[in-house]
This record gives structure tokens, sequence and C-alpha cells, in this order.
């Protein structure tokens, strides 16, 4: 059984950083992605970034150079650093992983931006 845990949430002023975290417990072997999803009041759920058990990441256009996906395969941990964060990026971020044709959530954790 996978899980998913987030965590690095909280409140930022515009243009400072957070760093979120998302431990993976459970079986995972090769052949993954996993991502960043962020979902704002009354809003759709939306990609922020994506990263393959390769090298590969992806972006969002809204975040491209301001937010770095990244893991640490000995901890089984994906990272969001986010910098030059905005009002607008203030959501709820979930950790997503694929994984032999299953899709896994974290249950989220609220970044609010605001002076």
């Amino acid at each position: 059984q996978v899980q998913l845990v987030e965590s690095g949430g909280g409140l930022v002023q515009p243009g400072g950083s957070l760093r979120l975290a998302c431990v993976m417990s459970g079986s995972i072997f090769s052949n993954y992605i996993m991502g960043w999803y962020r979902q704002a009041p009354g809003k759709q759920r939306e990609r922020v970034a994506t990263l393959s058990s390769g090298t590969y990441t992806s972006y969002a256009d809204s975040v491209k150079g301001r937010f770095t996906i990244s893991r640490a395969n000995a901890e089984n941990t994906v990272y969001l650093q986010m910098d030059s964060l905005k009002p607008e990026d203030s959501a709820v971020y979930y950790c997503n992983l694929i994984h032999r044709g299953m899709d896994y959530w974290g249950k989220g954790t609220l970044v609010t931006v605001s002076s």
C-alpha cells in the first residue's frame, strides 16, 4: 500500500520561498511519475510540476523559473522548491504518484501567500 504525506506548507509573504516535501511509503519500483498539483478555492486542481523516474521534469507555465521539483531517492521523498511566491500561488498543494497503472494522492498541504 503506497502512502504519500506532504509537509512544508504555511504562510509566506509575496516574494518569499517555501519548500514542500512529500514522503512516499510502500513498495515503489522503477518507472513512475511523481508530481505536485494545486487547487485554489473555487478552482479546478491543476498540475504544477512533474518528474519522471528518469530525469525529465515538466512545469506549468505559471511557475516556470520560480519552482523546482526534485527527489531524494534514498529518502523516498520528492520536493517542490517554491521561490518568488505570488498571492496567486495560494492553494492546497497535493503530491501525486503514478505507478504501475495506479494513481496515488496525498492529503495536501496549504500554502498561503499574503502580506
